[in-house]
């Protein structure tokens, strides 16, 4: 056999053998996490169990401010954000791609605090004024909508005064400048754990029910981009899943919540202690959820229609799964 014959005849071996060969096809990529943010306060509470046991198809962020959500999910950078109710409305019509309301987390964590001893009753507001934050948000809007329940014309029969941050209002009644304020937990305990006077006089998720028996004033939702929700059903399925254990837990388990809620920089364990049974933190989707919320936007609707982004949101705004 001619000797320059043995390289071609190796190589032809070679090739025969690679054909022989399985060749496993390339695995599937991992799907990143969703990417779920939360507020610092009763929405970051509620999510706390969840967070601590890091399931690893969600990647959790906690944000100062609604403003930094929002930014996200315009980008693209979040997936699933907890945020006001109203706002949740706001983005719907406004924000380009959409996003969908799938729970409703809050029911109401606001109180009118009373450093005089003197308010009882929503009528007992008359003739005063009142700090409080919140300008053109639920806090103006519920306050708004519980004074005219009652008789009272906001600007007229009692004055409001709105601050821009709620630890001013806890600097306010500290010194003495503010006799009654609206504030949100976690700062309600805040404010009553440093002023021996001031006291919570009227919770207005109570009033609002005195006065609105078909649905309860609702502060904090959570929403989904929609193009996320669409491709990505399954996965929001099991947030939903996931969330309500969460909600559930922290709140038959105020200690551990408390704790977590320091280990995650929401608030002080005291703080949290006292906080989570007044955060009114719940669980609504499906069905319940849409006719709870439906009710709550048109009363906001009917109040000022900017502060639902300039329409009610249609059918579609409501994530119920099949």
């Amino acid at each position: 056999m001619n000797p320059r014959f043995f390289p071609f005849l190796a190589l032809l071996l070679a090739v025969s053998l690679t054909a022989c060969v399985s060749v496993p096809p390339p695995a599937p990529p991992v799907p990143a996490p969703a990417r779920v943010a939360a507020l610092k306060g009763p929405t970051g509470l509620g999510m706390l169990k969840m967070i601590s046991d890091a399931p690893e198809r969600f990647a959790f962020s906690i944000h100062g401010s609604a403003d930094e959500i929002v930014a996200g999910l315009q980008g693209g950078t979040l997936d699933i954000a907890a945020v006001p109710c109203n706002l949740a409305a706001v983005l719907y019509n406004r924000m380009e791609g959409g996003v969908r309301v799938i729970a409703v987390n809050t029911r109401g964590v606001l109180y009118v605090l009373d450093t005089t001893g003197s308010v009882h009753t929503v009528e007992d507001l008359r003739g005063r004024t009142v700090y409080s934050t919140g300008m053109g948000t639920t806090p103006e809007f519920a306050l708004n909508y519980i004074l005219r329940q009652n008789g009272l014309e906001p600007g007229r029969d009692v004055q409001i005064e709105y601050k821009a941050e709620a630890t001013e209002l806890g600097t306010l009644m500290a010194s003495g400048i503010a006799e009654l304020c609206v504030l949100p937990e976690p700062y309600v305990t805040t404010v009553l754990s440093r002023n021996e006077s001031a006291r919570a006089a009227l919770s207005l998720s109570a009033e609002w029910d005195a006065v609105q028996a078909e649905f309860g004033m609702l502060t904090g939702s959570v929403v989904a981009r929609t193009a996320f929700l669409e491709e990505h059903p399954d996965v929001v399925t099991a947030f939903l899943t996931d969330y309500r254990a969460s909600v559930d837990f922290i709140n038959a388990h105020i200690e551990e919540g408390a704790r977590l809620s320091e280990v995650y920089e929401i608030a002080p364990a005291a703080i949290a202690r006292d906080a989570i049974p007044r955060c009114n933190i719940i669980f609504l989707d499906g069905a319940e959820m849409e006719r709870n919320l439906r009710g709550y936007l048109g009363v906001l609707f009917e109040a000022d229609p900017k502060s639902v982004g300039g329409s009610l949101p249609d059918a579609a705004f409501y994530y119920i799964p099949a």
